[in-house]
């Protein structure tokens, strides 16, 4: 019986396998930071009231910034990452990189005082499938590999 890895439906009508839909899922956990500062934008007058509720601390806001920004490229470069035969197979080490971060800052904050919340537990289990997932998905890990 032949093996075959992956279903033609994987396929986009240039032969290019198609992103995953869970890939997606993790950009959005990974930009949360920036799809909140694009809610508070849009909603101007509670757009601070709205930054508060989430980001008390304000400086936490703009650090959250950085773990989400390979995850902002990655959804900006997707649809034509066959221009960057170079630079697109970085991006899942960085996504990987960003999501060890996100887990790590979780667990520094509550080392430092912070109240440990269901919300913030629920994060930490989705952040922590999330780094598994990007760890071990062979589609995901086929679609970042450079085209021969």
């Amino acid at each position: 019986m032949k093996n075959i890895e992956f279903l033609p439906s994987d396929f986009d009508p240039h032969g290019r396998l198609r992103l995953p839909l869970m890939l997606w899922c993790v950009l959005l956990l990974q930009a949360r930071t920036w799809v909140l500062f694009v809610m508070a934008g849009a909603s101007r007058d509670q757009g601070s009231t709205l930054l508060s509720l989430f980001y008390p601390d304000h400086d936490l806001f703009w650090w959250g910034m950085l773990p989400g920004l390979p995850a902002v490229l990655v959804f900006l470069l997707s649809g034509r990452r066959q221009h960057y035969p170079r630079l697109w197979p970085l991006f899942r080490g960085l996504l990987i990189v960003a999501q060890l971060v996100l887990l790590i800052w979780q667990l520094l904050l509550w080392l430092t005082g912070d109240a440990i919340t269901g919300m913030g537990l629920a994060l930490l289990l989705i952040d922590s499938f999330a780094l598994w997932w990007l760890l071990t998905d062979r589609r995901l890990r086929a679609c970042f590999t450079p085209e021969a």
